[in-house]
This record gives structure tokens, sequence and C-alpha cells, in this order.
């Protein structure tokens, strides 16, 4: 009996890896859109990114294609004027371009202008928005071979930017974030976050992280406890989300199901409605 128990938990540990992977910056299609498994997880947990690299070229071609033909254009033509300008005009063009492919919500071209502004003018605000930005490409690629080393791009970004302001909460934050997703020993990073957590109790990035931690390691009680406690800061659809999944996991789906359908709600998405009605569904059965 404990053995079937244990394998359902783990079923749906893997269930929720796999859906609901989209900390803080990821649009809620995260939730019921499957993250490929990087191709370079070792057993240990950590990801590897050695021999791997990105070539903004391919990104960005890659990227025109699922906009708008004319947005492509023009983003063309600044990537053009970008590559023939001088070292003092390109920074102000990587800057233009960060934000071009932002606003068409392409985050990984954008987060490589972002990096490369940071590389050209090395302060902590740029590299704070680097890091932010190469960790929501992190959380919304879809490519296995690409995500690995997006996470140790923002690694590197966060570091850079602790090594400038060891104090400065967002840094490390981030920091822990990217440690606690493969770069380096998980409980480094949780003992990051906690300390992030100590002197800035409503810190949601951090809380998240802590949340979904706590998910995959199998502790669910605490991260009942987290996600409550996030729910009571700032109610959100996430939040819910795994809330409910804490939940489903300790056999208890009268809570499950109303989590839930607090996310679905605050949500208001047809696709992860469409998802959360069967997972309600399933739950009612089980009663």
């Amino acid at each position: 009996m404990m053995n079937s128990i244990r394998s359902k938990q783990t079923i749906i540990i893997s269930v929720v890896i796999l859906l609901a992977v989209f900390l803080f910056t990821r649009d809620i299609k995260g939730l019921v859109k499957p993250k490929k498994q990087a191709s370079g997880m070792p057993a240990g947990g950590q990801l590897t990114s050695a021999g791997s690299t990105i070539n903004l070229t391919e990104v960005s071609t890659a990227a025109k294609n699922s906009i708008n033909a004319n947005l492509a254009a023009e983003i063309t033509t600044l990537e053009n004027a970008y590559k023939t300008a001088s070292d003092d005009e390109q920074l102000g063009d990587a800057k233009v371009l960060a934000q071009k492919w932002d606003d068409v919500e392409q985050a990984t071209p954008s987060a490589l202008y972002l990096e490369i502004v940071a590389n050209k003018q090395r302060n902590l605000t740029n590299w704070l928005a680097a890091g932010g930005g190469l960790l929501k490409a992190f959380d919304n690629t879809q490519d296995s071979l690409i995500g690995p080393v997006l996470l140790q791009k923002a690694n590197t970004a966060y570091t850079n930017a602790v090594a400038l302001d060891s104090a400065n909460l967002e840094a490390r934050t981030g920091l822990g974030i990217t440690i606690v997703n493969g770069m380096g020993a998980p409980m480094s990073g949780i003992a990051m976050l906690l300390d992030v957590v100590k002197k800035d109790p409503k810190n949601m990035k951090a809380n998240m992280s802590l949340g979904t931690f706590a998910i995959k390691s199998g502790q669910f009680d605490k991260a009942i406890t987290r996600f409550n406690s996030i729910i009571a800061i700032k109610p959100s659809p996430d939040a819910y989300f795994y809330l409910g999944t804490a939940y489903e996991n300790l056999g208890k789906n009268k809570e499950a199901v109303e989590a839930y359908l607090n996310s679905k709600k605050l949500a208001a998405n047809p696709t992860l409605s469409t998802f959360i009605d069967k997972k309600v569904a399933e739950l009612k059965n089980k009663n």
C-alpha cells in the first residue's frame, strides 16, 4: 500500500514539474504546456551547458517566424543597423532591440540583447535586467538545448550583480533561483532564498521558488504553508495551482479542488480552465 502511495506521489510530482514549471514571470500557459526535460540534466539534478552556445542570429530568425511580418521586418532593419554600428552606438541599439523583442513577447532574443548591454556597460542595473530577462527566457523556452545555457547565463548575470552589491535582495533572489534550478547544490540556493525571505518576508519570487522546491522535493506540508503565506500576501493563479498540487499529493482532495478552482477563477484562461475542469472532475470522482 505504501509503495503504491509513493509511486502515485512520484507520478504526480513528475507531472507537476512538466506542467507547472513557470516561476514568477511565466505566462499562465506554462501551467498546462509541458516543458521538455533538458537533455543536460544529470541524475543529481544539476543542469549542464558545457559546449553549448546560443546563436543570436538563429534565435532571431526563429522568433521572427512567429511574429507579424511587418514587425519582423522592422526588427531586421534594427539588427542590420546594430551589426554595422560603432561600439558606442551598439549599446543604444542593443537596448532598443531588447525592448522591441520584449514588446512582441519573444523572451530569448530580448534577454540576449540585455546580456549584450550588460557586458558593454557593466553596472548593477544592467546585470539585474539581464539576469531577469535570461531567467524569464529560461522559464519560457521549450528548447531542451537552449534552456541550460540560458540558466547558466542568468546565473552569471546575477553573480556579477551580487559582486557589485552583495546585499542587493533582487540579485540574491535571482542567484538563489538559478542555483535551485540546477546551477549548483540546491540547498545553497535554498539557504540564500531563506535569507532573502527573512529580510523581506513579502518577496514573491523568493517565496515562490521555495514553495515549488518544497513540492519537487516531496515536502508537501511545507509547500502548503508556503503557498498559503504567499496567497495571504498576494493571491495569484500560480500560487493556488501549486497549493492544489500539494493538497492533492497529500490526498486532501476537497482542499485541492478549492485551490484549483481559485486558480481557474483568477487566471481566466480558457486552456487552463479546461485543464482544471478535468482535474477537478478526477478528484471529485475519487471521493
